[in-house]
């Protein structure tokens, strides 16, 4: 919804200025140009791409008008998660959650968590970690250095669209000058014509470099900002996941401590108070 009010304010901005300097609109619309444009920098992409990056960057495009991924509702329902994996490892013993996590579609403890279950990256995340536990004592140190490179490969994933439509923006007033000369090469074909025919040509022709400058600066480079704020939120949420693991690991599974921890890695205001967070597991405790 932002996106879209921003991209409304840039064009009211853009199109009130021109208005209010008399400006003729009809010479705007060239869409020869913004073919050259917009066609040029979609070939360079997928010059650039692999095949691979570019599906993964077609997946990621819709989440340039998406709100933010997750809020304080998902960090605390995450960390309800946390303490019942917890609980029952303190509990029952570490070989007790085997049959939650390699079968998780159909774990009474996981299903009580339905925005952990849709999100497979993070539930994968959760399990896989868990696994590792089981199979073998680990150094928590190695143990933490396994899960950074887990994170780390993940993260340079979502990083591949933000930084693809990041260099499609710089491109952008380049190719907005290749079809600005292009249009000055057509107009030199009506050099003869009079001159309120050449100044429509050359108008119509700098016009591609409007359209490339304006692309850039204000809708793809915005958007290619915003697809690189969404992947950081990302890892943001998995590395809570992460320091929470690894507090419970290394203090041989003390819930408290563990949960406090993933709490405190929370960033900004997504952060639930230590009292929402106790009041959720309260009602938690009284469910169970």
């Amino acid at each position: 919804m932002l996106t879209i009010i921003g991209i409304a304010i840039v064009l009211g901005s853009v199109i009130t200025g021109y208005a209010m300097g008399k400006g003729n609109f009809h010479i705007l619309f060239q869409p020869a140009e913004v073919i050259i444009i917009f066609g040029a920098a979609i070939g360079g992409l997928v010059i650039s791409s692999p095949a691979k990056s570019l599906k993964v960057i077609v997946a990621h495009l819709g989440s340039i008008f998406a709100d933010s991924h997750v809020n304080k509702a998902h960090y605390l329902e995450l960390l309800l998660l946390m303490n019942a994996v917890f609980f029952k490892i303190k509990k029952e013993g570490l070989v007790a959650i085997e049959s939650d996590i390699e079968d998780r579609d159909k774990s009474p403890l996981f299903q009580k968590y339905p925005a952990i279950m849709k999100d497979h990256e993070a539930a994968d995340f959760i399990c896989d970690t868990v696994r590792t536990m089981l199979s073998a004592n680990y150094p928590a140190y190695e143990l933490d250095n396994l899960m950074e490179i887990d994170l780390e490969a993940n993260q340079h994933e979502r990083m591949l669209p933000a930084h693809s439509i990041t260099k499609i923006g710089d491109a952008l007033p380049g190719l907005g000058i290749v079809a600005a000369v292009l249009g000055i090469v057509i107009t030199m074909g009506y050099i003869n014509e009079s001159a309120e025919i050449l100044g429509h040509h050359i108008g119509a022709a700098l016009v591609g470099t409007f359209f490339g400058v304006l692309a850039c600066y204000g809708f793809v480079g915005p958007m290619g900002s915003k697809l690189e704020h969404h992947a950081h939120e990302r890892e943001a949420y998995l590395r809570v996941i992460k320091t929470s693991l690894l507090a419970a690991y290394s203090t041989s599974f003390m819930v408290q401590f563990a949960v406090e921890a993933g709490r405190r890695a929370i960033p900004g205001d997504d952060r639930p108070s230590f009292n929402e967070t106790e009041e959720a597991i309260k009602k938690w405790k009284t469910k169970t």
